[in-house]
């Protein structure tokens, strides 16, 4: 029967799926231990480089196809749902906590708005052999640092090659997005805090006071904050967030509504079915007789 795999690294080291893990890093490079995992939601960041073959997964029911020197992308509690793969599918994967990133300086002076909105809309990248090449020579000397007996100064080094593998990532991603400077502004800084804990919480909590609580502000200033920084409320933003999420799982036949309801957080079927035909214009169901159709 089918299973779903929801959880973070811990997860992943008590499912023997990964080379290495602990509760900052994974290291991932086989499949076998995931047969009968029909869905996962990782929630930390994932990395996948195919070196051979080639591999189908659905991201928020989206399609994708991996094959050589493609690097998937996926940011914390995306659905992933596997199609099929070659028998020679090869690849190189890692799996960072959310928090752990947070540690590092991460592309320092850019917006982290405009890398997370590029891969919402484009997880998969084609890198050039030399870019293949450098991500597997980190790749390499990371899991041998992991891996092997473990040293004083084991966690630094692992830290400083990593840190390294970003800055050279971000200066890779300068192929596909133009990554604008950040405006060390109070504005801007939390606009950036709230769109983090939006974008990577799940299920999303559908008041703007939760976020502006969290953040040690008023509603109404947070809301006006959204407004300057992206020309968006913070209401309007919930919202937009929450519909994506109500969609992927909509999209998913295994889910009964009901199922989604409790997974949403949702406090009754009549409240979500009022909050899908506010924003979507048809009931959930006819929503999903509208997928069939198409």
């Amino acid at each position: 029967m089918a299973k779903e795999f929801i959880g973070n690294l811990n997860s992943i080291l008590e499912q023997d799926i990964a080379l290495y893990c602990d509760d900052r890093i994974a290291i991932i490079e086989n499949l076998d231990n995931i047969e009968g995992i029909e869905t996962a939601k990782i929630k930390d960041f994932l990395v996948l480089l195919c070196l051979k073959g080639k591999a189908s997964v659905y991201i928020n029911s989206s399609l994708y196809t991996v094959q050589p020197q493609d690097m998937l992308i996926c940011h914390p509690n995306v659905i992933l749902k596997h199609g099929i793969k070659s028998p020679d599918f090869e690849f190189r994967g890692i799996c960072l906590s959310f928090e752990y990133l947070q540690q590092l300086s991460l592309i320092q002076g850019y917006r982290q708005w405009d890398a997370l909105l590029f891969f919402e809309h484009t997880p998969l990248l084609s890198l050039s052999p030399n870019e293949v090449t450098q991500f597997c020579q980190y790749y390499d000397l990371i899991r041998s640092k992991l891996t092997s007996i473990p040293r004083k100064h084991q966690k630094q080094l692992v830290n400083a090659l990593l840190e390294a593998l970003l800055y050279d990532f971000a200066d890779v991603l300068e192929r596909f997005i133009s990554l604008q400077p950040q405006n060390y502004t109070s504005a801007e800084n939390l606009f950036q805090e709230f769109i983090k804990i939006l974008a990577f919480s799940f299920p999303k909590k559908r008041q703007v006071s939760y976020y502006a609580q969290q953040l040690y502000v008023t509603p109404k200033y947070l809301s006006a904050v959204c407004k300057a920084v992206s020309g968006a409320t913070a209401s309007q933003l919930i919202q937009r967030y929450i519909i994506k999420d109500i969609q992927t799982l909509l999209k998913s036949p295994e889910k009964s509504i009901k199922e989604i309801v409790n997974e949403l957080e949702f406090p009754s079927l009549s409240f979500f079915g009022r909050y899908v035909r506010k924003h979507l214009g048809v009931s959930p169901r006819q929503y999903r007789h509208n997928l069939k159709e198409t």
